[in-house]
């Protein structure tokens, strides 16, 4: 009789196991990866996918040189008089204006001019792996392989994820790691046939951890197609799913919003991304209840794009952006960081807007005024190479 291959299972689980999970393989889709955590607060990353033009979410009016750059060519511009003013020189995009409340009750900041330190390339790639990785920006140097929020989880002693499985797409490289954490993507579903059910029992039949896994990813499941609080628009499904998890024992959630990569027609596809994002806010807020208290919020995005429009409508891929923070447990009400101009000799390379921050100097004041991370562990192993000196007072 012929030896059959052990099964590689988490492949199994991926392919031939899990039949009703093509939704969650569509690029329209996003994963979102949880894990528990011994403390109350709670952090919540967005990876803003494609490259947000900071500058015209959170618009610098008073400077100068802004209105005969942007005018209303791109986005809204100063002329338009749609942006909400926020403190005499930085004014709010007119898709966030549901945000406004948040940021006069002090749950919503900013962090303008930031970047990591990937330069020149500008390619969504690079920039998306570097963002996420939190590491490996030299020469010719490779992302590491594993994401900063894990590398985070690996230095707490005791950590198990709240689940054990992973149904749909790979776990985003920001929680990819030796730290265990649990993966849902909304749509997934296991719609298992008789066959894949009389295998899965054979798989299962000598490990018990892989039956319960099994088990609680069918129940799951159950509960989502059953029409639980996962419904409408995918990431409104992420955010009432994240919401739900995170007034239990979830404590870090990690997700991504496509749409930010605005080569042409800039106003309306901005517009867009920008609902979407507002929509996820306000629907963590509302899901989390007393729970938003202890809560903060990251916005991040790969790059920021040129300060000077192009032939169609859009901008082109650059370097400095912007961040938002929203939470109740964020210092809001300010835009924070130090402004470099918009002038010819102070823009970055004459055509993008110059970081004077690293952005994950705010990611880790956050993860240190938040979970109280020690400092040395961000500059050294999560954010290898990290100077945090001007990127604190981020958090109550």
């Amino acid at each position: 009789m012929a030896r059959t291959a052990p099964i590689d299972r988490r492949r199994f689980l991926r392919t031939s196991a899990v039949l009703g999970c093509s939704a969650a393989a569509s690029p329209l889709l996003t994963p979102v990866s949880f894990a528990a955590a011994p403390w109350d607060a709670r952090l919540v990353v967005i990876i803003l996918r494609g490259g947000m033009d900071g500058l015209d979410v959170v618009q610098p009016y008073g400077d100068r040189e802004f209105a005969s750059l942007r005018g209303g060519t791109v986005g809204i511009g100063e002329a338009s008089g749609d942006a909400q003013d926020l403190d005499g020189f930085f004014a709010l995009h007119p898709a966030l204006l549901p945000l406004l409340p948040l940021w006069t009750a002090g749950d919503l900041a900013v962090a303008h001019a930031v970047s990591t330190p990937y330069r020149d390339k500008r390619s969504h790639f690079d920039g998306q792996d570097l963002l996420e990785a939190g590491a490996g920006f030299g020469p010719g140097e490779r992302p590491a392989r594993d994401g900063w929020l894990n590398r985070m989880l690996q230095g707490i002693p005791g950590l198990e994820a709240e689940t054990a499985f992973a149904i749909g797409q790979e776990d985003p490289l920001l929680l990819r790691g030796d730290a265990p954490v649990a993966n849902w993507a909304p749509g997934a579903s296991l719609a298992l046939t008789p066959q894949a059910e009389l295998l899965l029992e054979i798989v299962c039949q000598d490990d018990v951890l892989f039956r319960d896994a099994i088990e609680e990813a069918l129940q799951v499941s159950g509960e989502i197609a059953d029409g639980g609080a996962v419904k409408g628009a995918p990431h409104l499904q992420v955010a009432e799913f994240a919401a739900e998890r995170l007034r239990a024992e979830t404590r870090i959630a990690a997700f991504s919003i496509n749409g930010w990569d605005t080569h042409r027609d800039q106003g309306h596809g901005l517009s867009r991304a920008l609902g979407r994002l507002s929509d996820t806010i306000l629907a963590l807020q509302d899901g989390l209840g007393p729970v938003w208290g202890q809560t903060a919020v990251l916005a991040m995005t790969e790059f920021g794009r040129t300060v000077r429009p192009n032939g169609t409508g859009g901008t082109d891929h650059g370097t400095g952006g912007a961040m938002l923070m929203a939470g109740g447990a964020v210092r809001g009400g300010v835009v924070h960081g130090r402004w470099p101009g918009l002038g010819e000799a102070d823009l970055y390379q004459r055509r993008d807007l110059l970081p004077t921050a690293d952005v994950r100097g705010y990611a880790a004041a956050v993860m240190r005024e938040l979970l109280g991370i020690d400092r040395t562990l961000l500059e050294t192993t999560i954010f290898p190479g990290l100077r945090m000196e001007g990127t604190g007072g981020v958090i109550l």
